[in-house]
C-alpha cells in the first residue's frame, strides 16, 4: 500500500542550525548509547566534535562509515589516545568545549589521563557526561555488556515476550531509551545548571539506572497490585484482548489499543462484535476467550481492509507497518519523519522546534576526515597539525 519517499535528498548545508548552535561538545568515540545522544544535540545544531581511534576498536556491527547514521551531522577527528601527545590533543580541545563525552567502562579515561579530574582542572566549567552500562560504581560497574544485560537487571526484559520466555525489545530500552535519552538529557540539565553556577560536573548515566527510570510507571502498578509479575498476565505485555497485535488474512498485522471502554466500545463496533454476547472487558480470567473472538474476526480481512475501516477513528488503531513501508506510510510522509541523505532513507530529526528547527546536517562523517580542519579551527597551527600527522598522532583510521 505504501511505496516510495516523499522527501528526497537536497544538497547538504554544512552551516549549523537550531536551538543548541553554540554549544561545543568533545564525543569520544563509542557505540550505542553515547553516538545516538551525541546525534539528537548534533542535529539540533550542537557542534561536535567526535575524537576516532586511529585503528578499528572492532566494537559494534560491522558495516560501512556511511550507514552508521548515528554518526551523522557532526565532523570526525582521529587521535591516537594511547599516546601522551594525543591525550594533550584532546585536552587542548577540552579547553574550548562545554561538554565531553565519555563512552568507556570505568577508569578507562583516566588510565588514558583524559579523567574527569584531568579534564575539569583544564575547564572548570565543562560538563563530563560518562555513559556505562552499570553506572560508575557498584560490584559489576567493570563488567562488560549489553542491552539485554542492562535491562535484564530491572525486571524489564523480565516482563516483555510471550510467557515461554523473555524477548529483548530490541536494544530500545537500556541503549537508547535508558542509555541515550538520559545521557543528552542530563548534559542539558547540567549545561543548564553550569550557566547559573558557572562550574562543570561529572554527569554519571547508567543504562540500568534509566532503564529503572523508564519502569517506573510499571513499579507502580505492581505496587498497586495491578501488575502481575508474571508475563501475558497483564493490560500492557500481550494478555489483554484489546491491547496486541493481530494477523489479519493477508498474514500482515495491524494494532489495537482500546483500553478505555469508549475506544473499547468503538473496536467492537467497527469489528461488527455484539458486546452482550462477549465476557466483561476487564474480566481477566476470559481474556483468552474474549481474544481469540477478536482475532477471528481480524483475520477475516486483509491489513488494507481494517485500514480504510479503522485508520484515523478512536478505537486506537495502527498498521504494523515493516521498516521498508514506515517511510512512506502517510502521516509520516506528511510530517515528513523521514529524510534521505545521500541516498540512505532515515529518520528526521526529533523533537521540532518553531523557531530554531533541527536538521541532518552532514553525513555520517569517515573516521578522521576533519582532523585538520577541525585542529585548526580549534587553535591549532598549521606547523604544530603537520608535526602531530608525521608522528601519527593524528590523521586518519
Amino acid at each position: 500500500m505504501y511505496r516510495g519517499v516523499k522527501k528526497m535528498s537536497k544538497p547538504i548545508d554544512t552551516s549549523r542550525s537550531g536551538p543548541l548552535v553554540g554549544l561545543k561538545c568533545i564525543e569520544l568515540a563509542g557505540i550505542g548509547p553515547a553516538p545516538f545522544a551525541a546525534m539528537l544535540l548534533a542535529d539540533l545544531g550542537a557542534d561536535i566534535i567526535r575524537v576516532d581511534r586511529r585503528v578499528d576498536s572492532g566494537l559494534g556491527v560491522p558495516r560501512g562509515s556511511e550507514f552508521d547514521l548515528m554518526n551523522r551531522s557532526r565532523r570526525s577527528i582521529a587521535v591516537d589516545l594511547k599516546s601522551s601527545e594525543g591525550t594533550e590533543v584532546v585536552l587542548k580541545l577540552v579547553e574550548k568545549a562545554d561538554v565531553l563525552i565519555d563512552p568507556f567502562r570505568p577508569g578507562v579515561t583516566e588510565k588514558l589521563g583524559l579523567g574527569p579530574d584531568d579534564a575539569l582542572a583544564r575547564n572548570p566549567r565543562l560538563i563530563y557526561a560518562r555513559m556505562t552500562g552499570f553506572g560508575n560504581f557498584g560490584p559489576l560497574s567493570h563488567a562488560a555488556g549489553h542491552d539485554i544485560n542492562y535491562i535484564a537487571l530491572t525486571g524489564a526484559l523480565h516482563a516483555i515476550g510471550p510467557k515461554e520466555n523473555p524477548v529483548p525489545p530490541l536494544n530500545m530500552i537500556g541503549d537508547f531509551g535508558g542509555g541515550g535519552m538520559f545521557l543528552a538529557f542530563g548534559i542539558m540539565a547540567a549545561s543548564y545548571e553550569a550557566q547559573k553556577s558557572g562550574f562543570g560536573q561529572v554527569v554519571d548515566v547508567g543504562m540500568v539506572d534509566g532503564a529503572l527510570s523508564l519502569m517506573t510507571p510499571i513499579y507502580g502498578l505492581r505496587a498497586s497490585g495491578y501488575w502481575n509479575d508474571e508475563r501475558e498476565k497483564n493490560i500492557l505485555d500481550g494478555a489483554a484482548p484489546f491491547y496486541g497485535a493481530f494477523k489479519t488474512s493477508d498474514e500482515k498485522f495491524v494494532s489495537i489499543g482500546s483500553i478505555e471502554e469508549k475506544f473499547y466500545n468503538i473496536l467492537l463496533e467497527k469489528l461488527g462484535l455484539d458486546p452482550k454476547l462477549l465476557p466483561p472487558q476487564m474480566d481477566q480470567n476470559q481474556w483468552p476467550i474474549l481474544k481469540e473472538k477478536i482475532a477471528e474476526k481480524i483475520q477475516t480481512k486483509t491489513r488494507d481492509e481494517w485500514i480504510s475501516i479503522m485508520e484515523g477513528t478512536d478505537v486506537c488503531f495502527a498498521p504494523v507497518l515493516s521498516l521498508e513501508e514506515a517511510p512512506s506510510h502517510p502521516h509520516n510522509l506528511a510530517r515528513e519523519n523521514f529524510v534521505k541523505v545521500d541516498g540512505i532513507t532515515q529518520p528526521a530529526p526529533a523533537p521540532r522546534f518553531s523557531r530554531t528547527p533541527g536538521r541532518v546536517h552532514t553525513p555520517p562523517a569517515k573516521p578522521g576526515e576533519h582532523t585538520e580542519e577541525v585542529l585548526e579551527e580549534w587553535g591549532f597551527d598549521k606547523e604544530k597539525i603537520s608535526s602531530l600527522k608525521e608522528s601519527a598522532v593524528v590523521g586518519r583510521l
